[in-house]
């Protein structure tokens, strides 16, 4: 293994349980691979910008037609592809907001679903270009949605990740984490488990 890519994209810097169990498992997987380099792309913090007509310029113009903002997009958003295609494994933090990813995720994911370089169009469909490889998904979330129609974290992530080639998957769910202390208390022991087991 050559690189491991972390991606976290919650909003608090602070008492951010994504945050702690994304760490605990790069840790975990640092030891695992100690040769391996991490790269830490905190979305977060440092939030790339949402999709914009600077961007798509940036994509969809002739280079001599472009201006000197939109070949800086580009150059950003081929900057995070060759990021996400040189890493063999990739961690990501998702908190759940309002039943979804983070805005700053879903800005991650627009420069990263890229036509002509993660995928491409043919005349029957769209053809995914990314070789697959492991990805790890922790999410924290006030109640408990795995499995339920609310849930739309999960399987937003699991589409996006699929439609570029990407499909070995796994979720890391802390749940409950605003139902009281013992249901909190609950689902920090799940998480918990389910972190060990990655490990063993």
């Amino acid at each position: 293994m050559q690189q491991i890519l972390v991606i976290q994209s919650s909003a608090r810097q602070s008492g951010s349980l994504s945050r702690e169990y994304t760490a605990t498992l790069t840790a975990k997987l640092q030891a695992q691979y100690p040769q391996a380099k991490v790269v830490i792309r905190d979305i977060g913090a440092q939030p790339v910008p949402h999709l914009d007509e600077t961007l798509l310029g940036g994509w969809m113009k002739p280079a001599d037609q472009q201006t000197q903002e939109e070949r800086a997009a580009a150059a950003r958003s081929d900057e995070l592809v060759d990021e996400l295609l040189a890493s063999d494994v990739v961690v990501i933090g998702s908190p759940m907001y309002n039943f979804g990813i983070t805005s700053t995720l879903k800005s991650w994911f627009d420069h990263v679903l890229r036509a002509g370089r993660t995928f491409k169009y043919t005349e029957t469909g769209p053809v995914p270009l990314t070789p697959d490889r492991k990805v790890y998904v922790v999410t924290s979330r006030g109640g408990r949605h795995q499995g339920m129609p609310q849930d739309h974290q999960q399987p937003y992530i699991t589409t996006a990740l699929g439609f570029i080639g990407i499909k070995d998957v796994t979720f890391v769910h802390v749940e409950g984490q605003s139902m009281g202390d013992e249901e909190a208390g609950k689902g920090r022991a799940e998480a918990d488990k389910a972190l060990a087991e990655l490990a063993a």
